[in-house]
């Protein structure tokens, strides 16, 4: 499951709103209740306000780094990843994370290590699919004539039509009447 994105705007909006708070000579204890916060983000909030003013309680702008590839190199990747491994040079119609990671390095110039090709890729809508392995000497016409044939007759199907029951093959219980009388353990003397 994809951990949620932060709203970096409200988390900003939240700091700024406590700084009005300890303008107004609210305590960090009261200012932790009213906006929803530990009192540990309020004790830190109040010593950066107290330091820096409201602006040291500004964001700092997006967080993590900045993606090296622009939507509009994403988007070139994407309609060459479409036209397919072999229209690019490549000896199968497979593609893998070094094969794009090499297609991605020769139309935008950025490098990627083939596992972080996979975020991007997912970020781009294509999922992860695998090819069916199949024989070279497979016969198709061979394998549905044993199963409309062969497999009809080799089968098992209930005896004479009539419903079974399993109380036929079940083993008798410990509880049930034929195995309550003294056995062996039963025999024996406590300890």
């Amino acid at each position: 499951m994809p951990t949620p994105a932060r709203d970096l705007a409200a988390m900003e909006a939240r700091r700024l709103e406590a700084a009005r708070l300890f303008a107004r000579g609210e305590s960090q204890g009261a200012v932790a209740k009213v906006l929803g916060v530990t009192r540990v983000s309020a004790h830190h909030w109040f010593h950066t306000w107290k330091a820096e003013g409201r602006a040291g309680l500004k964001g700092a702008g997006r967080a993590g780094r900045k993606p090296q590839l622009e939507a509009e190199q994403l988007a070139t990747v994407d309609r060459a990843l479409r036209r397919g491994p072999r229209a690019h040079g490549f000896s199968t119609d497979l593609w893998t994370l070094p094969r794009v990671a090499t297609l991605i390095e020769a139309l935008t110039g950025v490098r990627h290590h083939p596992g972080h090709v996979w975020r991007l890729l997912r970020k781009l809508g294509w999922s992860r699919q695998r090819p069916t392995r199949r024989a070279r000497e497979r016969d198709e016409r061979a394998i549905q004539a044993w199963k409309t044939r062969r497999w009809p007759q080799l089968k098992k199907t209930p005896a004479g039509g009539t419903p079974g029951s399993s109380l036929r093959t079940k083993a008798a219980s410990r509880s049930s009447r034929s195995s309550a009388g003294p056995g062996r353990r039963a025999a024996q003397p406590r300890s």
